[in-house]
């Protein structure tokens, strides 16, 4: 009986915890489907009952995360940093800096990605953010060059996305109910799934006429991202992998997303067919042809994407390409390895001046997804990826941005507040640009003997026929920041009271970006001792001879150089050349070699215009090695080229002896 009433006891206290494991093993099993929103509603219910471990506090924000609602993705990424900030992995540094962005936390997202960069193991997820730290202001200099509005007109109260052309008409997907007897739900966002619609479009870009597009192309699943030949003859889009009705699963049990083609023919468009770039193991989606058909973009997953990880839960996509071959078949597809990141991109279209149009995470933004653009050119090489900036661009996500370049106008899709169901469709106009393309120019201005910086310089930048452009003072760290325009030729000026004044020619890149040029003055109160080495001085390498010669080497000569233009600046100065030789060769030769040496490096001097009343030189041959390669030591031909040098020794009217 005792036995019992324990064994009772101990199963009554053991079942809350019983019950909660199965209610994580539940929610895991959810959220390793892919299913987010069951997985989200039994996340929150165990948090709520007082479990908020790491991982479940990750999975929990992960659902919001990759649901694109980062605002409460925040709430929870928050709370895990606060608990668990010594060791969280470098992955939620990234998520996190992107959901602090979603509430514009700018400042807080960017010591996060600083944090990233320093983290072991975190890999490019911070390079892009490295590479630009002042993309904030860059955005500032994009912003303003669009004017939008929402598509009420087609706009329902749930998701509406993902735009393109089919001759003057407009098709996008859409997860409205379609009026179908049984409503098919997709468990990653408990949205019905998404539909192909058409809709004819004004000439103001107002969107009328809404119907389904084709009962041929749309199915029980997903259907989006349309892209059609010029002609309008065929199309390609965004499918679940289905076969007679059915949904296809991996060996995950995952049901990937392909492309496929259909053809219209005089009986209507033809079934779809499965592309032969599509891979059962991974997603292939969201195609965009180029403007002459030869090329086709899309979004995949697959093996070799920058953002690939084998042992990652969620691989982030990649932008890739293929050709288009004349009877439509495809090349193997290549990576756009320079606009990739190890972020995600996704929804690419191609303009008619053969601009690419993406969206990312990766890329330095203000949260979410992104739009950003790079030029194509003739070699299939890409431009500088630029981010279009606001309005387009918002703390949300937007992406899927189409534009007509005849008319300016064109549509993209986000989930920005005021919208009408979560993700909506939105008509732009791009306006005439306020302002040239700019160059954000900015440096550092230091004394050039010593390296610290100077506050307090003037820079200035003048075009070629010497007209301001633009003026800055340094500040207490010798910073400066400017704005030029952009692919232009101009002198920039720096200058200080009792400081030399600097000036250099430069050439501005063709696109908005960031351009770093570091100055230098000499302030010529600072004293050159006695005995000083101007070796040490000056930074400069040693002047080097060949094995048993005299002559002044090239690399020499440069050195020389240096040397020379310091005797220029300060022509009170005077030096002595003191030449050494190894220990190689007889002992006298050696004397005689570094005589030869010392006199051939103050002729160098001399012929480049140095008065010879301030060049003293004398050889030392093998008598002040600086190693221990002495008579009868083995050692290498480095070692022994390090004591064949030339030292400069700065001295007074007549007693440089004095200097040992």
């Amino acid at each position: 009986m005792i036995k019992n009433i324990l064994f009772i006891l101990i199963a009554l206290i053991a079942m809350p915890s019983i019950a909660q494991q199965r209610k994580v093993d539940r929610a895991d099993k959810k959220y390793s489907n892919l299913a987010f929103m069951d997985a989200q509603k039994l996340y929150l219910k165990i948090v709520e009952n007082g479990n908020e471990t790491q991982e479940i506090l990750q999975k929990l924000a992960d659902t919001y995360y990759f649901n694109d609602d980062l605002q409460e993705s925040n709430v929870w990424y928050s709370k895990l940093f606060e608990k668990y900030s010594d060791s969280i992995e470098p992955e939620y540094y990234f998520r996190h800096a992107q959901s602090l962005k979603s509430v514009s936390k700018y400042d807080e997202a960017n010591a996060l990605l600083d944090q990233l960069g320093s983290i072991e193991g975190a890999g490019g997820l911070a390079e892009i953010y490295k590479s630009q730290p002042d993309y904030a202001r860059i955005i500032d200099m994009q912003s303003g060059r669009f004017t939008i509005e929402n598509a009420r007109e087609i706009n329902s109260f749930t998701a509406d996305m993902g735009p393109s052309y089919y001759g003057n008409k407009v098709v996008f997907a859409t997860a409205r109910d379609t009026g179908s007897f049984i409503k098919r739900v997709h468990d990653w966002n408990e949205q019905a799934f998404l539909q192909l619609y058409v809709a004819n479009a004004n000439l103001d870009g107002t969107l009328f006429d809404l119907e389904r597009f084709n009962s041929n192309l749309n199915s029980d699943w997903h259907e989006s991202t349309a892209t059609f030949t010029v002609d309008g003859d065929a199309v390609y889009f965004t499918r679940n992998n289905s076969q007679d009705g059915k949904l296809l699963e991996d060996e995950d049990g995952f049901t990937k997303l392909k492309i496929y083609r259909s053809i219209k023919t005089e009986d209507g468009w033809s079934n779809p067919e499965s592309v032969s770039i599509n891979d059962d193991a991974y997603n292939t989606a969201h195609p965009a042809l180029s403007p002459d058909g030869t090329k086709l973009f899309f979004v995949s997953d697959r093996e070799g994407s920058v953002g690939y990880d084998v042992d990652e839960e969620f691989t982030r996509s990649d932008i890739w390409v293929a050709d288009v071959a004349a009877d439509g078949s495809l090349s193997n597809p290549r990576n756009l390895t320079s606009i990739n990141t190890h972020g995600r991109e996704t929804f690419p279209f191609v303009s008619k001046n053969n601009v690419l149009y993406f969206a990312s995470t990766g890329h330095s933004g203000l949260g979410g997804l992104d739009v950003f653009s790079s030029k194509i050119y003739e070699d299939g090489s890409m431009g500088t990826v630029v981010n279009v900036g606001r309005p387009i661009n918002t703390s949300f996500d937007d992406f899927g941005f189409i534009i007509d370049t005849d008319t300016n106008l064109g549509y993209f899709t986000s989930n920005r507040s005021g919208g009408m169901g979560g993700d909506d469709i939105y008509r732009f106009t791009r306006i005439e640009e306020k302002t040239p393309c700019e160059v954000l120019l900015e440096g550092i201005v230091t004394e050039e003997r010593s390296g610290k910086p100077l506050s307090d310089v003037t820079v200035t930048v003048v075009d070629r026929n010497n007209n301001q452009v633009d003026t800055a003072v340094t500040d207490a760290q010798g910073a400066y920041q400017l704005k030029v325009n952009c692919d232009m030729q101009y002198f920039i000026r720096a200058s200080k009271d009792n400081y030399t004044r600097t000036e250099q020619l430069f050439n501005t890149p063709a696109e908005s970006k960031t351009m770093t040029m570091s100055l230098s003055l000499i302030d010529p109160s600072i004293p050159v001792l006695e005995c000083d080495d101007l070796a040490e001085i000056l930074d400069i390498e040693q002047i080097y001879f060949d094995f048993d010669k005299s002559f002044i080497r090239n690399d020499a000569a440069e050195e020389l150089a240096k040397i020379q233009a310091f005797l220029e600046l300060y022509p009170q100065t005077k030096i002595d050349i003191r030449s050494h030789t190894d220990s190689r060769a007889d002992d006298a030769y050696n004397m005689a070699l570094s005589e030869r040496r010392a006199q051939s490096t103050r002729s160098w001097l001399i012929d480049k215009g140095i008065d010879a009343s301030r060049i003293t030189a004398k050889g030392y041959g093998e008598s002040q090695l600086v190693n221990n390669c002495s008579n009868g030591v083995a050692c290498t031909a480095a070692q022994h080229q390090l004591n064949r040098r030339s030292e400069f020794i700065v001295t007074g009217l007549d007693n440089y002896a004095d200097c040992d």
